[in-house]
């Protein structure tokens, strides 16, 4: 299949420039980016060298080329490359944040601007592929999750689907590396500002919360609150959260781990650690996978879960390329199928 990338050069979209290129069954028609057009994408990347591609403003005409078009740009910014795309009946697969809520007050409550096509919102599949492939596999438009929402719902999903914890008990503490927040200079990720150090930010008011809550509103089918705060920390990739919850009756470790077991079997992406093996962000350094473990503390009867992912990789691009193997009728881990790197 032929691809566009819209937003080539911000970090999630050359990690689908790394990816797609090795993809057997993918094939990149162009590339666009705003403020390198007229460039080979190996100008800016040079690790990209020997890759013959020149960057070029984006106009609807590039949909021409394409069978399906992903677009990694800041949010508020997707919704008319969209609506070119749906006229010309190209599939899309957008890693930004447009289309993953279905609430276009919310979307407005949490991004603090109107939503450029609100009509659409409910139209997008949310594209998190463990818990929603049969849709993806028919959808026009995928709404890739965003990072943190990944980490929290596939933690919580094997649980919440059984209905064994309490929808307001959820605490998730979250740490993400420096590349969460792009590629744009900002005070908040200058080196000497972050280096040697880890702070806390978004604090009750992180755009992903709404995210989360919606997701998992649906496992539960009830309204849910969580306690999200994210740290940012001195390192350039990975996410771990660790997410406390109650648990809505008395279930013991081995029954928890066996419905995990059951839930993921056969997931290539999603790992249950061994009991007391608790999950790293290395593990998961330039993979798709996440890795997942879960314990009861005793003392207080309180479910402790720890989730971890490549922030670029399940976190963005590789879960996108994961949902345009869907879309194409391939299986899943084609061009993905590679492990983490270690050390």
């Amino acid at each position: 299949m032929k691809v566009g990338i819209v937003g080539a050069t911000g970090y999630t979209g050359v990690q689908l420039v790394q990816i797609l290129s090795r993809h057997e069954n993918a094939e990149i028609s162009f590339v666009t980016s705003q403020s390198y057009a007229g460039r080979q994408l190996a100008e800016v990347y040079p690790h990209l060298a020997g890759l013959d591609l020149v960057l070029t403003e984006y106009s609807p005409a590039l949909l021409q080329r394409c069978d399906c078009l992903f677009i990694a740009l800041p949010h508020g910014l997707s919704g008319p490359v969209v609506a070119d795309a749906r006229e010309q009946g190209v599939k899309v697969i957008d890693l930004g944040a447009d289309f993953r809520l279905d609430d276009a007050g919310t979307y407005q409550q949490w991004y603090g601007s109107e939503h450029s096509h609100p009509q659409w919102l409910r139209q997008g599949v949310y594209g998190l592929p463990e818990i929603n492939r049969a849709k993806i596999g028919n959808a026009q438009l995928v709404a890739n999750p965003g990072c943190y929402p990944t980490t929290v719902l596939l933690a919580l999903a094997p649980l919440a689907d059984k209905g064994l914890v309490n929808p307001g008990s959820i605490i998730i503490d979250a740490k993400s590396g420096v590349s969460g927040a792009g590629r744009k200079v900002s005070l908040t990720t200058h080196y000497s500002e972050v280096n040697d150090s880890i702070t806390a930010y978004g604090v009750a008011s992180h755009r992903h919360t709404p995210e989360i809550e919606q997701e998992l509103g649906k496992f539960f089918n009830a309204e849910v609150k969580v306690s999200f705060t994210p740290h940012l920390v001195p390192m350039t990739r990975g996410m771990l959260s660790t997410i406390y919850a109650s648990l809505s009756k008395t279930v013991n470790e081995d029954e928890l781990r066996a419905i995990y077991q059951d839930y993921y079997q056969g997931e290539p992406f999603v790992q249950l650690l061994s009991p007391g093996q608790w999950p790293k962000t290395k593990y998961c350094y330039g993979s798709n996978r996440c890795f997942l473990n879960l314990t009861v503390d005793q003392r207080t009867g309180r479910l402790i879960l720890v989730s971890c992912i490549d922030n670029l990789v399940k976190g963005a691009s590789g879960q996108a390329v994961q949902n345009f193997n869907i879309l194409a009728g391939l299986p899943e881990d084609t061009g993905l199928a590679g492990m983490g790197m270690m050390p």
